[in-house]
């Protein structure tokens, strides 16, 4: 038995065939999810790019630098791609309560609360873009579990 006790487990190889076989189409649902958060239809106040950004500086909160490059190589606008960067300030007291937000959601998910989606709406983001912030944040989070579950069913650390 290994230290997480996982790779000896009679579960890991039925685990991935039920996953397979049940789920084969996880790699596309999830290809349209990502691209429903990062370039949806109506991307209210926050396109793409700067989603981009977003999608770039979670991953590397979470630290997930392949991914963070990943997002980051499809930003074409130096402010933007700054932005990709944790503790990057924000260019308007708008976007530094957004990127404030962004980031708690991330990194510190716990000590969130209404408080913080309060300071949201005094900075004048409105309740359809808090949706659209929490979505983004939240399929980062389905992400980076599944490239860390993905990575032990490998035999990688996580």
């Amino acid at each position: 038995m290994t230290a997480t006790g996982f790779e000896a487990s009679p579960w890991r190889g039925a685990l991935a065939e039920v996953a397979a076989q049940t789920r084969s189409d996880i790699v596309e649902m999830s290809r349209k999810a990502e691209e429903a958060v990062t370039a949806p239809r109506d991307p209210g106040a926050f396109p793409t790019e700067w989603r981009l950004a977003m999608a770039a500086r979670i991953a590397a909160l979470n630290g997930l630098d392949n991914l963070a490059e990943h997002y980051r190589a499809k930003i074409a606008e130096p402010a933007l791609r700054a932005l990709a960067v944790p503790g990057a300030p924000g260019r308007v007291a708008r976007e530094q309560a957004v990127l404030a937000f962004m980031d708690k959601v991330a990194a510190e998910t716990r000590t969130v609360a209404a408080e913080d989606i309060e300071g949201l709406k005094a900075a004048g983001v409105a309740d359809a873009d808090i949706v659209r912030l929490c979505e983004l944040n939240a399929f980062m989070s389905y992400q980076a579990r599944v490239l860390a579950g993905l990575a032990i069913l490998k035999g990688a650390s996580a």
